[in-house]
């Protein structure tokens, strides 16, 4: 399967955003408070992200690629991945404590966060990329055009109808606008290496 470009109208989303513009990218203005975590270490469940999905089939990968200034606390932008309220995964960067973290929260029921430093792709255009495995998603990133790098191998139900696309968040403050340049669908990578 080639890449193949998802129209953003073709999405849903989970929860609406402040705004959106599209003009062959898609803007979009997130909610003051929005956020997406279950219970660990926090004690609370935030659900109202926004994330922009379509569906995402064993043997499939999304990719989006995305921009935006990263300067308030907790902001954050990549993909989520869903099956319901409590089984989900999002993908991507967030701003916290002055540094531009790369990681994954993997949700089963409750939240595990992890995550590294990337403070030098504060300016680039991020892109990340989840493939569905018969048992696990695989997640990889990676700034302009740079190497991928391997973020997270998470185990995902492979009777699970999921779906997944571009999604952002801003716990802290108002306007966040994350300029989302691309969403695209391939075949899964066939290999870890």
């Amino acid at each position: 399967m080639p890449y193949t470009s998802i129209p953003w109208r073709q999405g849903t989303w989970t929860h609406l955003p402040a705004s959106t513009v599209e003009d062959g990218h898609l803007d979009v203005t997130a909610v003051e408070g929005s956020d997406a975590w279950r219970r660990t270490a926090y004690g609370f469940i935030h659900d109202s992200e926004h994330a922009l999905t379509a569906p995402l089939a064993v043997g499939e990968a999304m990719e989006v690629a995305f921009r935006a200034p990263w300067d308030g606390q907790f902001d954050q932008a990549g993909v989520f991945v869903r099956i319901d309220d409590e089984h989900w995964i999002k993908a991507g960067v967030e701003f916290a404590d002055h540094h531009l973290g790369l990681g994954a929260v993997v949700t089963d029921v409750r939240s595990d966060w992890s995550v590294g430093f990337v403070d030098e792709w504060q300016d680039a255009e991020i892109t990340v990329r989840v493939s569905r495995w018969p048992d696990a998603v695989i997640v990889r990133a990676k700034a302009d055009d740079g190497e991928w790098r391997l973020v997270r191998v998470a185990p995902f139900d492979p009777a699970a109808t999921a779906t997944a696309g571009p999604f952002l968040a801003a716990p802290t403050r108002s306007g966040l606008v994350v300029r989302f340049t691309r969403w695209t669908r391939s075949e899964a990578d066939e290999s870890l290496h």
